[in-house]
């Protein structure tokens, strides 16, 4: 089984500047393989990424959500919300291996298809569809508690979420070091981003797909 990942940029037509979180999607992309062999870009604002192993799907898909909303977005002198981003996550097989990720076929790209054509209706910004309908229903339902949270992220916020990821294994005063901060500002933002509680939510999901996965 394989994972794929379809998303999209929530309002890119309105920022003066796409190349701000292009550049930086595109980087961190590059780090799960090739494009267009294991990734793509298209349309501007919408992007397909293959993952062989799908226990890393939720990781990822933070790391996306943190990048894109921590990306400051200036318009004159001023700082505008910051942007969001649509995940679909799809589990299941891989028929037909081609040479641009958007070509290839099964169910994991058919899922992550689907999903995604329901994020709008079902009003959520991360959703995902797997050949486990119970495990599904559990973790979707985990996952809009969590954007509770996540879609009200600050730019600081965010900015703090994708350090983490980056550098999981670092404490809370390197963290700040690379941020630039005090070690108590990065315990503030610690808390205002629930960073505790969705890095546990990640660790549930990869547990939860161990136990069901053949």
């Amino acid at each position: 089984m394989v994972t794929v990942i379809n998303g999209d940029i929530i309002n890119s037509r309105k920022l003066i500047n796409q190349e701000l979180w292009l550049k930086t999607l595109k980087k961190m992309l590059n780090e799960y393989g090739k494009t267009p062999k294991n990734w793509e870009i298209f349309r501007g604002d919408s992007f397909q990424l293959e993952l062989k192993n799908p226990e890393e799907a939720l990781f990822v898909a933070l790391r996306i959500k943190a990048l894109i909303k921590s990306t400051e977005i200036v318009k004159g002198n001023t700082r505008t919300t910051p942007i969001d981003v649509r995940i679909a996550i799809g589990i299941g097989e891989k028929d037909y291996d081609a040479k641009r990720v958007s070509e290839s076929n099964g169910s994991a790209f058919v899922n992550a298809g689907e999903k995604f054509e329901t994020l709008k209706k079902e009003k959520t910004t991360l959703a995902i569809k797997s050949p486990f309908p119970r495990f599904d229903a559990e973790m979707n339902l985990y996952f809009k508690l969590a954007l509770i949270q996540m879609d009200s992220w600050s730019i600081s916020s965010a900015e703090l979420f994708t350090t983490i990821l980056n550098h999981p294994d670092k404490i809370q005063t390197e963290i700040g070091s690379i941020l630039g901060i005090e070690q108590s500002s990065v315990s503030g933002r610690f808390k205002r981003a629930f960073v505790e509680e969705i890095l546990a939510l990640e660790q549930m999901y990869r547990a939860k797909l161990k136990e069901i996965m053949p």
